[in-house]
């Protein structure tokens, strides 16, 4: 589907009815996840992830529910076998026959916004979908995801008509919402809008004021950088944001910047942000390539902060890390050497519902 230039209506965006994106520690209905079964994105590989994906589930499905995309009857049935040898408990898993190309839910999975206040509480955004930039079509069947499960849900969704993804974006809850120009202003998303438009875009469909934005991604991630790879908020006004201790890294000197940029944040309050750093794990190289390995890339359930690790010396030392900014949640590592070689890890693969 062409997205094609368009003004943004100023007639009943999610803004100005008064709803928002609740950042990812606050209470959820469920999380969503898209069933991985594309070869493509694990070449030769694919088989080793379900275990750890399985686990994955388990460790959600212990304080929300699991809704979780797939084809069709044998795809669930697959699914189920692996779930119930994770030990998971089945009456937390719901399942919906919404074809997808991918596996990835935090880029096409729907955005959901709120308002307690409102008669209908919780609505939809179903952001355009274009696989990084076209990298990996076709992505027709993903690109439909948020909109099939308003109908599935019969919640209200707003079609902003834009590129955008889940993973570029990341919220404090109180207004702000941080991202990175190497990926929103990437020409392959929306050649035709301008960095105030997108800004425009962000604060009306979101429900947010204030966009702040760094410049870099980490090596080999194939978003063209990602917010989520990199710098994580854990409460309104603190992050944790990736460094990297090698100054021989190639990741070094793309960090550092990021670092500078984050010290002379403010919010919309006038104060600085308190920043955490987190080490970047040893390099993961796999087949010769340089994969976007991170432990920023951790997902918020209810219950736990799930956290890739990498079978490092350094997993230890950012789990102890994280831990301290979640006194209220158990950190647990998974280890995420195999699902990495699909080029993203737990928050990548998952999309929260929020509680209202």
């Amino acid at each position: 589907m062409n997205y094609e230039p368009s003004a943004i209506s100023q007639q009943n965006t999610p803004q100005q009815l008064n709803y928002h994106f609740p950042p990812e520690w606050a209470p959820h209905e469920a999380t969503w996840l898209s069933w991985p079964h594309k070869e493509a994105s694990w070449p030769g590989k694919i088989d080793s992830i379900f275990p750890v994906y399985s686990q994955f589930i388990k460790l959600l499905s212990e304080g929300e529910k699991v809704r979780i995309n797939v084809a069709d009857e044998w795809l669930k049935a697959k699914a189920i076998k692996y779930i119930q040898q994770a030990g998971a408990d089945l009456s937390q898993i719901e399942f919906f026959f919404h074809p997808t190309n991918d596996a990835w839910c935090r880029d096409h999975g729907p955005a959901f916004l709120i308002n307690p206040q409102a008669e209908q509480k919780k609505v939809i955004v179903d952001w355009g979908f274009n696989a990084w930039g076209g990298k990996y079509p076709p992505y027709d069947l993903d690109d439909v995801i948020p909109t099939l499960i308003g109908k599935a849900l019969n919640l209200p969704v707003f079609h902003p008509g834009i590129i955008m993804e889940g993973g570029s974006v990341e919220f404090n809850g109180n207004g702000t919402v941080l991202t990175s120009t190497c990926c929103l202003l990437n020409k392959n998303r929306n050649p035709h809008l301008t960095q105030a438009q997108i800004e425009e875009y962000l604060c009306s469909y979101y429900g947010v004021e204030q966009v702040l934005w760094v410049s870099e991604g980490i090596v080999g991630d194939d978003t063209d950088g990602h917010i989520d790879d990199t710098i994580r908020f854990v409460n309104e006004d603190t992050v944790l944001t990736v460094v990297e201790e090698d100054r021989t890294d190639e990741n070094y000197e793309l960090l550092q910047q990021n670092l500078k940029e984050l010290k002379a944040m403010r919010l919309l309050n006038g104060k600085q942000l308190t920043i955490v750093e987190l080490p970047m794990p040893d390099a993961v190289i796999y087949e010769d390539t340089r994969l976007p390995a991170s432990y920023a890339n951790f997902y918020i359930s209810n219950k736990h902060v799930i956290v890739p690790t990498y079978r490092c010396a350094k997993d230890e030392k950012a789990l102890d890390i994280i831990a301290s900014c979640f006194p209220g949640r158990q950190v647990v590592g998974l280890d995420s050497t195999d699902i990495i070689w699909g080029l993203g890890s737990f928050h990548c693969l998952s999309q929260q519902e929020p509680r209202i």
